[in-house]
């Protein structure tokens, strides 16, 4: 692949994430709608349909290439800045069984609903060679994502992140993920080298000594690291160096290990010390280019990943029913976790509304799930779809629920911060 085409590919696709971006924010959803919105556009769904020739020029298979390493590297170093921010909050302690109620029903009933249409999609969703099991308990670990960023980005916007509902859903959230991400990576384990059992215990195997090494090794090593070559919680460029260095081996690890790179980033960002001086400085250099170059790559090679296919015929009944039941899972399991502990009708809708975000975090899962050929291209697509749509109706259903009044649109004054959670 030559830098001209590269260079031109970066042109094009940042320039439609941007725009794109800029036109969604200004009608009341978070940038990432938007960018995800561009994504589905350059693919053959849209710009492949209009603009054949310039498509199959542009986007080749052949020129791709470096593209996805980019967009890898994007993704290794997004999922890092996650696993940093990953702590157990005031918030969280604060509100404990709380949260513990949201978060696992809001996991359990959309993973029972994705467990229960399973049947029904894997004869003609899933790849040749796919069993059913693993392909439904992917189902399941795909509708049960919430994207913790978007729903910050929503509350902050609204002014909404010191309410009950907007503390509670917060704290949700977190829970969710622990509970999502082991699910993922137990599906990705159990069909990742094709080795059966033996693979899989290859793999946990592999995870346990990797989790020794980073929480019994490098996490007291990194500690002292920083704590004595930066105590300020600003790293030195050697100390940076050794942070990207220690970033890198662990997705090299998880990637060896038949699990994808975004497990090994999240675990290494997870073990390094809770310093929100640390945290604000690496957020302040990693994820400028992260989030503003390489993430929209992401969004367009999951766009060029989708096909028109799942636009006809009985693929669209397909498509209906996941969303539907992805949205009926999150603010169902939402609700009723707040109902039970204790909120009343309108917090619980509402903390459902915000568990049903998916955001960036859906499309990390649906790409791990290509990767590892657990879903083909049409059912890639309606997972995309439904990313989409139900990340963009949680700020509409947020104020059907809790009145416009009371929250400032996006891009208003009051709304706070830009590119991190608008982007994730």
């Amino acid at each position: 692949m030559s830098a001209t085409s590269l260079l031109l590919q970066l042109i094009v696709i940042l320039s439609t994430a941007r725009i794109c971006g800029w036109v969604l924010r200004h009608v009341g959803q978070p940038s990432v709608v938007g960018e995800m919105a561009a994504g589905l556009m350059l693919g053959p769904v849209v710009m492949g349909a209009l603009f054949p020739s310039l498509h199959a020029q542009l986007f080749s298979r052949s020129h791709l290439e470096g593209l996805s390493s980019l967009s890898t590297v994007g993704l290794v170093l997004f999922m890092f800045v996650v696993g940093l921010e990953l702590r157990a909050s005031q918030g969280v302690r604060a509100q404990l069984k709380a949260a513990g109620y949201v978060g696992a029903l809001s996991v359990a009933v959309p993973m029972v609903l994705g467990l229960a249409i399973s049947p029904a999609l894997h004869p003609a969703l899933a790849p040749a060679g796919v069993g059913f099991w693993p392909f439904a308990l992917f189902m399941a670990a795909a509708l049960s994502i919430t994207a913790f960023p978007v729903m910050a980005r929503i509350l902050k916007d609204r002014g909404l992140t010191r309410t009950p509902f907007g503390q509670l859903s917060l704290s949700a959230a977190a829970v969710v993920d622990v509970f999502a991400w082991v699910l993922l990576a137990l599906v990705v384990a159990l069909a990742g080298a094709g080795e059966g059992y033996a693979g899989l215990l290859k793999t946990t195997a592999g995870m346990v000594v990797l989790l020794a090494v980073l929480f019994f090794g490098m996490k007291p090593a990194f500690a002292w690291l920083l704590r004595t070559r930066a105590p300020n919680g600003e790293p030195s460029t050697t100390m940076m160096a050794s942070l990207m260095i220690g970033l890198l081996v662990c997705a090299l690890a998880t990637e060896w290990l038949h699990l994808h790179a975004v497990f090994g980033a999240f675990l290494f960002g997870a073990c390094l010390p809770r310093d929100d001086r640390l945290l604000n400085s690496l957020t302040e250099r990693i994820e400028p280019i992260s989030i503003v170059v390489l993430m929209p790559l992401f969004f367009a090679l999951a766009g060029l990943g989708t096909t028109a296919n799942a636009f006809t015929g009985a693929s669209v009944g397909a498509m209906l029913l996941i969303v539907g039941v992805a949205t009926v899972g999150k603010l169902a399991g939402g609700a009723i976790g707040a109902r039970l502990a204790g909120y009343g009708w309108r917090d619980s809708l509402a903390t459902g509304s915000l568990m049903n975000a998916r955001g960036l975090m859906e499309l990390i899962v649906m790409k791990i799930g290509l990767d590892a050929g657990l879903i083909g291209s049409e059912l890639f697509t309606m997972l995309l779809v439904m990313a989409l749509v139900t990340t963009a109706m949680t700020g509409p259903l947020i104020n059907l629920v809790m009145g416009r009044a009371k929250m400032p649109a996006v891009g208003q004054p009051g709304a706070q911060g830009q590119e991190r959670s608008s982007s994730t």
